[in-house]
C-alpha cells in the first residue's frame, strides 16, 4: 500500500468547548434518559393495571425524594431533547446556521428546557 499524504483528523484536545458541543451531547444524553424515563411509566401503568395495592407500592417509591429526582430529571430531559429537536428541525429547513443564531438557539434549548421543567414542577407541587 502506497503511503498516503492526507492530513490527519485534530484531536479533540485542540477544539475549544462551546455551547453547541455541549448541547450536542446533552441531546443524547436525554435521548437515553426519555428511554429510561418510559421505562418508568410503563412500570407505573403496569402497577396501575394490577391494582391498588400495586400501584400505591410504585407511587410510594415514585413519591420519595429520590423518586421525586427521577421525575425531574424525566422532566427536563423531555423538555430539553424537545427543545433540541425542535433546534434541529429549524436546521432541517435550512434556517439558522450563523454562528449568532446557532449559539442563541443553543442557549435558548438549555435555558427554555430549565424554565419549561421549572414551570410544570411549580404547578405540580402547587396543586
Amino acid at each position: 500500500m502506497a503511503n498516503s499524504q492526507r492530513p490527519l483528523s485534530p484531536h479533540l484536545e485542540i477544539y475549544k468547548l462551546q455551547v453547541t458541543m455541549v448541547m450536542s451531547g446533552l441531546h443524547r444524553i436525554t435521548g437515553v434518559a426519555l428511554i429510561l424515563g418510559v421505562v418508568l411509566l410503563v412500570v407505573w401503568l403496569t402497577a396501575a393495571a394490577m391494582g391498588d395495592d400495586k400501584l400505591e407500592v410504585v407511587n410510594m417509591v415514585l413519591g420519595h425524594w429520590m423518586g421525586k429526582i427521577a421525575l425531574f430529571g424525566f422532566t427536563w430531559s423531555l423538555f430539553h431533547h424537545m427543545l433540541g429537536g425542535i433546534r434541529h428541525f429549524v436546521w432541517d429547513l435550512g434556517l439558522g446556521f450563523s454562528e449568532k443564531v446557532r449559539f442563541g438557539m443553543a442557549w435558548a434549548t438549555l435555558i427554555g428546557g430549565i424554565l419549561l421543567t421549572g414551570l410544570v414542577w411549580v404547578i405540580i407541587l402547587w396543586s
